[in-house]
Parts: structure tokens; sequence; C-alpha cells
């Protein structure tokens, strides 16, 4: 079987290298997937859950925006931050779910709450939580 190359990294660290058979990924203008022999594409990413099949299991991983690249049967995820299912700690998500649910409760104009960054911090919370659970 034809096999991808996936590479997901951050600023910090190689999260994951590894061949695998496919690859979906939360694109900016929606969710797209890669198989081998895909087109050249370059595409921003947004906040979401990635997929990935190897050895004929499904594997997940959180994204938190960057870019993605396929090239030469190779994909190429540039992540601000991204974490494997199998690394996440829920409770540390679910803390971060409520006290950013907390700050938009709260929020009042003069509050000094910023709500665009709790809002982004429930999204990343939310999907934190959704990809351990797959």
């Amino acid at each position: 079987m034809a096999m991808l190359r996936l590479d997901i990294v951050t600023p910090d660290k190689v999260v994951l290298s590894a061949d695998v058979e496919y690859v979906s990924a939360p694109g900016a203008e929606g969710e797209f997937g890669v198989l081998p022999g895909h087109a050249p594409l370059l595409s921003a990413l947004s906040v979401g859950e990635l997929y990935y099949r190897a050895d004929n299991k499904t594997y997940w991983a959180f994204i938190a925006g960057g870019f993605a690249e396929v090239s030469d049967d190779k994909v190429t995820i540039l992540a601000e931050s991204a974490e494997l299912a199998s690394e996440i700690d829920v409770d540390r998500a679910r803390q971060a779910k409520e006290r950013a649910e907390a700050r938009i409760r709260d929020y009042k104009p003069d509050s000094g709450i910023d709500l665009v960054r709790a809002q982004s911090a429930l999204t990343r919370a939310i999907n934190r939580i959704s990809v351990v659970g797959r």
C-alpha cells in the first residue's frame, strides 16, 4: 500500500513523524483529506481535530492553527500548538473550558475581559476534549 509521510511540528517540538495511509486536517476553509499521490497543496489551518490512519487504525490529534503543506507524498503540519490524543490532560482541558465559559458568562463591556481571547480558549478546550473522546 502506498504511504504518506506525516510530520506534525510545533515551535517547541516534533509531535509526530510517521508513515500513514491517510490524513484529514482542519483547513481554514474546511476539512480536507490527503491520500498518497495528492496534488501539491498549501493551506492555513484552523483550530480543530486532525486524524490519520496507519496500520488500519485511526489516530487523533488536536491542532491549533498553523499551516499544512502537501508535496511528494509528504504532509507537513506546522502548527502553533498540537497534541496527540494520548497526550492530552483531560482534567486540565476541562478546567480551561470552565474558566473560558466563566469569562464569557461574566463579560461586560467594562469588565476588562478579552471576549475574543475567552472564546478562542473555549474553542481550543472543546476541541482538546473532543479529540480525547474519539
